[in-house]
């Protein structure tokens, strides 16, 4: 896909969703790091069920920490994973209230320093609880962007990368969302709904497109 194609593609998807957001259910920098910490390996409406029963008795590291471990379990088990994600939990808050005053830091370092959290994780709270300009490769955006063409690469990494050398800078902050949706609601797995994608034209996908 060439700059041009590129420019397209996102104009496209910005007139259709001019303000793209998270489908995470949350109202703070912390809880939004809470609902990404729950989502490996779980589905957002799963981790969205969860929270709704935690956030309300417990969203700040202070009273997740009074929770306790035990008491996290209770209001998580429904997530898979949910016993190692409750320790990590507990840990976090732990190293937030001691070396953060009980706020998540707006730095990556410090982000990834903290149990459970891993590149992934970090991009997805600096971009959609404090606006910076990253993305996060999970498997949607990883398809999307080898199967467009888009930004070609063997790893999230690479992916990653490449992304942010090629996505116009005007798009760049909303692009990990859109790029989300398309793959999770368009560019599917193992149904992609080509017929109805709006940047089907400027994929390079065409043993699917037909284009």
């Amino acid at each position: 896909m060439n700059a041009a194609d590129r420019e397209r593609f996102f104009q496209r998807l910005q007139a259709v969703n001019p303000q793209p957001k998270t489908e995470l259910e949350y109202a703070s920098p912390f809880e939004l790091l809470i609902a990404v910490i729950l989502s490996a390996q779980a589905t957002d409406v799963g981790v969205n069920k969860a929270t709704a029963r935690l956030f309300p008795v417990a969203n700040t590291p202070r009273k997740i920490l009074t929770l306790g471990l035990d008491g996290l379990k209770q209001h998580i088990r429904t997530i898979g994973l949910y016993n190692a994600k409750a320790e990590n939990i507990i840990r976090t808050c732990r190293i937030l209230v001691d070396e953060h005053d009980g706020e998540v830091p707006r730095d990556r370092a410090a982000l990834e320093a903290l149990p459970g959290v891993g590149r992934k994780t970090a991009n997805v709270v600096l971009n959609t609880a404090f606006g910076e300009p990253t993305i996060a490769v999970d498997t949607h955006i990883f398809r999307v962007a080898n199967r467009t063409g888009l930004a070609p690469g063997k790893t999230p990494l690479a992916v990653e990368k490449k992304l942010l050398e090629v996505v116009p800078q005007e798009f760049l902050k909303d692009a990990h969302h859109w790029l989300i949706l398309h793959g999770r609601y368009t560019c599917k797995a193992r149904k992609p709904n080509c017929p109805e994608c709006i940047v089907r034209d400027l994929c390079g996908f065409k043993s699917k497109t037909g284009m």
